[in-house]
């Protein structure tokens, strides 16, 4: 299910790169999570407030407009079908065309007769748990070290993650919730830090409570969530974010 939610979050990335500005950092094209209805949410889309999601628990697009909410079920949908609703929905609502039209190189194939299929409810209700403990996380993350900044979905890499720098100090961090990759085969917490432009050293750092320091490649701390409680996620942060700040 993972890699079907990942292919789905694309539609809403192109309906950024359809109807939004152009940003330098690409910004347009991210998402939030919404932790009440499970969904994940483009940007306004229009000054109406016009919204593409994708309902993580449902398993479905949904176009929100001053009109109401329509919906669509992307089981058993090919890429092809979805495509037609979207501009279809689109048209409708902004008078607009929609384009999918990806700047960014994907792991997976998006072929018109590829069929989204809902075949594990079990999987899907956890991967949307993590989502949630994600938001919550960072959000106490962002509270703790009084930081302004939001959380966002990025849908190259499906990661949920904020970048920022800290306060009172010159180190940016990034961190948030990966999804599987060659780190891990499971999804993961992840955090680096930046100074100068450059990715900091971590081969001196302090051990972690929970988690490992990686310095070969990728410089940072991970950690698998695993069965992990929200605390133990805020816990690795804290302590990673503490170490780097004062590198």
């Amino acid at each position: 299910m993972k890699d079907q939610l990942h292919m789905a979050a694309q539609y809403l990335a192109a309906a950024g790169i359809s109807f939004l500005d152009k940003k330098d950092d690409d910004s347009h094209t991210n998402s939030g999570f919404n932790t009440d209805n499970g969904c994940l949410e483009t940007h306004p889309l229009s000054s109406d407030g016009d919204m593409l999601s994708l309902n993580f628990r449902d398993f479905s697009l949904e176009w929100t407009s001053i009109k109401g909410k329509v919906a669509y079920n992307l089981d058993g949908s090919t890429h092809e079908d979805v495509l037609k609703w979207l501009k279809e929905t689109s048209k409708t609502a902004l008078n607009k065309e929609y384009h999918y039209d990806l700047h960014y190189d994907m792991p997976y194939k998006m072929e018109a007769a590829a069929v989204f299929s809902k075949n594990d409810e079990s999987e899907l209700a956890h991967l949307t748990h993590l989502r949630i403990l994600a938001e919550h996380s960072l959000e106490n993350i962002l509270d703790h070290y009084k930081l302004d900044t939001s959380i966002r979905v990025w849908p190259h890499h499906f990661d949920t993650g904020i970048y920022t720098n800290l306060n009172d100090s010159e180190v940016t961090v990034g961190l948030g919730l990966a999804i599987p990759d060659t780190l891990s085969n499971e999804h993961y917490l992840y955090i680096s830090g930046y100074k100068d432009g450059k990715l900091l050293e971590t081969k001196n750092f302090n051990k972690l409570t929970n988690g490992e320091w990686k310095n070969d490649g990728f410089k940072g701390a991970i950690l698998p969530v695993g069965d992990l409680k929200e605390h133990e996620w805020n816990t690795f942060f804290k302590e990673a974010i503490d170490q780097l700040k004062t590198s």
